[in-house]
């Protein structure tokens, strides 16, 4: 599934424009502020339903409009597909594909794989472990859409037994009751927790190659951490059991795969804590590489990369290694870049795109 075009109407700075896009790469050039990652943007929101920078969607409304409307078209095996999403802040989202109505695009058979960096995406490695957790269980969900219910089983049984707790406390309940929560927590935790573990191992040898070739030195791994010691449902029952009190006392259950983490490291130490800011940027592109290449064999295509001012901090060994990482990789790219030079495409197709002042300018064509 490739992108092959997408249109944008009151979306961000944008009040009409629409742009083709490349089989591989295409380069979006522009002065700060045009609109370069509004347009990114607007292609993650008409493909997933949701903003990739904000959880205040009224912010992508252009300023002194109503509503917005993003339509995307996109080609696979089966054919063409029009995904389009719009929004009024106050009324439900319109999602709709090929014309029918669909209540998440997440769930979309026909809509393309998207990988995002951003600037502020550093903080999926120098930020907190629920940041990690999220995108862990959103590429579990990409890589086997059948098992992306565990994590809101979990998320179920977790709220019941807080619950509970609740109940406990105010003296509605008594703590015998808890046991059987406890099964039913444990029993989504160990699914959960097995699936995060298989989704870590797909990537772990990946990521590894993918900081070699951007450059980034030293021994370097990344791994999944448990919060929980047992791998069965009677042992971790038995934890669960172990911490009644100290729940009790919080008024919440404080252990369990709700609190794991993922960490990449370099050399026996955390990225996280002891990496510079140019070794976080490097360890967080090959996370998404490693990511792109393990969905590319699973689902025998890779995700559509929307880079953002990516280039502006590598070196040009870092920047020409990148770019052909891409390539070699197969698949769609769209980077963004004050100037052209800044990207190292060489010769081959590749799709020009100039934003200027919220207008996308004609493309210039492969070069």
């Amino acid at each position: 599934m490739r992108l092959v075009s997408v249109s944008l109407r009151d979306f961000r700075g944008y009040e009409s424009a629409a742009a083709e896009l490349g089989d591989g790469l295409t380069i979006i050039t522009g002065p700060n502020g045009a609109g370069k990652t509004n347009l990114l943007e607007g292609l993650y929101f008409g493909c997933t339903g949701r903003s990739c920078r904000t959880t205040n969607e009224r912010e992508v409304v252009r300023f002194g409009q109503s509503a917005t409307r993003v339509v995307v078209h996109a080609i696979g095996e089966d054919g063409e597909h029009e995904l389009s999403v719009g929004f009024q802040p106050g009324q439900p989202k319109r999602m709709r594909v090929d014309g029918a109505a669909v209540e998440r695009m997440l769930d979309v058979a026909q809509r393309p794989l998207l990988s995002v960096f951003l600037p502020d995406r550093l903080e999926l490695v120098k930020g907190a472990p629920s940041l990690r957790r999220a995108h862990l269980d959103q590429f579990v969900a990409a890589l086997w859409p059948a098992r992306a219910g565990t994590r809101r089983a979990y998320a179920q049984a977790l709220a019941q037994r807080n619950a509970l707790i609740a109940r406990i406390r105010a003296g509605s309940a008594g703590v015998d009751s808890l046991r059987s929560w406890d099964v039913q927590l444990a029993r989504h935790a160990i699914a959960l927790m097995a699936d995060r573990s298989a989704a870590v191992a797909t990537i772990a040898e990946p990521f590894v190659r993918c900081c070699a070739e951007l450059g980034l030195d030293g021994d370097v791994a990344i791994a999944y951490r448990p919060r929980c010691r047992g791998d069965d449902i009677e042992q971790l029952c038995a934890e669960l059991a172990e911490r009644t009190p100290g729940d009790l006392e919080r008024g919440f259950t404080g252990h369990g795969p709700h609190r794991d983490d993922v960490v990449a490291v370099r050399n026996g130490r955390e990225l996280r804590a002891y990496g510079s800011q140019g070794q976080q940027r490097l360890s967080l592109l090959a996370l998404l590489l490693a990511e792109r290449r393990a969905l590319s064999e699973r689902r025998n295509a890779p995700p559509v990369m929307l880079l953002d001012d990516v280039m502006s901090e590598l070196d040009a060994r870092r920047r020409r290694a990148l770019v052909d990482i891409l390539r070699a990789s197969g698949g769609q790219s769209l980077i963004t870049a004050t100037e052209l030079e800044q990207i190292p495409a060489g010769e081959g197709d590749v799709q020009r795109i100039e934003v200027v002042s919220g207008r996308l300018l004609a493309p210039a064509g492969a070069r």
